[in-house]
């Protein structure tokens, strides 16, 4: 199959697939296509052993305006209901994939864009990033989960805050908030957006995908759900490969050489 389209450009390089949202021009803001291509590249990096990271950035002068606020005035509900439909499959596909997806932020990430940021499972910004929730000015609510990602992350208090008011936040508030994990001049940003990448390809996989899926329900679930959890995943992952490897690297002292299983 295939990979990407004309607004999505998809390279797999080694082990990491990289995906590039690629509508400069209307600062990569989402289309049908786009999302579509991204569900497929998620798929993609599900299926081939020899992916172990994801990678999102975006073309031009930002990440992503989120949705196309020149094409709202000629959609009826019963689009947008199915545009957004095709964003939630979106979102929960990142959630769902056993794999880190790591999001490359530089220039604007506004809206669904934030969202979509936050649906990965860390996020690298540029130095002049900024982030904003602008659904207020065109008197719609957040979608792609914003109400979810920021409530979790920041608290009911401010999420409304920031809902309300659609500012925008510096890269350096968002920091300092916890959204980024980490703050990288521009020129150096793609550069070590993949050498971070390829960083974590080399972790242990499955160990890594399982505990994704454990954070990711902790707010969901109560401390004895997760201690069962925990104890019930632990007694997998001690006839892993990796398992195996990271001991014996242990003892001999050297960097473990995972490979995923």
């Amino acid at each position: 199959m295939k990979l990407g389209n004309d607004h999505l450009t998809v390279d797999i390089k080694g082990p990491v697939l990289s995906c590039v949202l690629n509508r400069p021009d209307a600062l990569n803001a989402f289309s049908d296509q786009m999302i579509i291509g991204l569900q497929e590249a998620l798929g993609e990096a599900e299926r081939n052993d020899d992916v172990k990271v994801v990678v999102l950035s975006g073309a031009g002068r930002s990440f992503s305006a989120g949705g196309d606020v020149k094409s709202m005035g000629s959609a009826d509900a019963q689009q947008l209901y199915d545009h957004v439909g095709e964003l939630n499959r979106l979102i929960l596909k990142i959630k769902d994939l056993a794999k880190p997806v790591v999001a490359v932020v530089h220039g604007y990430a506004a809206g669904a864009g934030f969202n979509l940021a936050l649906a990965c499972d860390q996020i690298l910004a540029g130095e002049e990033s900024k982030f904003v929730l602008s659904f207020a000015q065109v008197g719609l609510v957040a979608d792609g989960g914003g109400h979810y990602f920021l409530s979790r992350l920041l608290g009911p208090y401010r999420t409304k805050e920031l809902l309300f008011r659609a500012e925008p936040i510096p890269v350096e508030t968002a920091a300092e908030w916890g959204l980024v994990n980490r703050v990288i001049p521009l020129a150096d940003l793609e550069d070590e957006a993949m050498n971070y990448a390829l960083a974590l390809s080399k972790g242990p996989g499955r160990a890594m995908g399982m505990m994704k899926k454990i954070v990711d329900q902790a707010d969901r679930s109560d401390l004895a759900a997760i201690l069962e959890q925990e104890r019930m995943t632990q007694a997998m992952m001690i006839s892993t490969e990796d398992h195996k490897e990271g001991v014996q690297a242990f003892k001999e002292k050297r960097k473990p050489n995972f490979v995923g299983k």
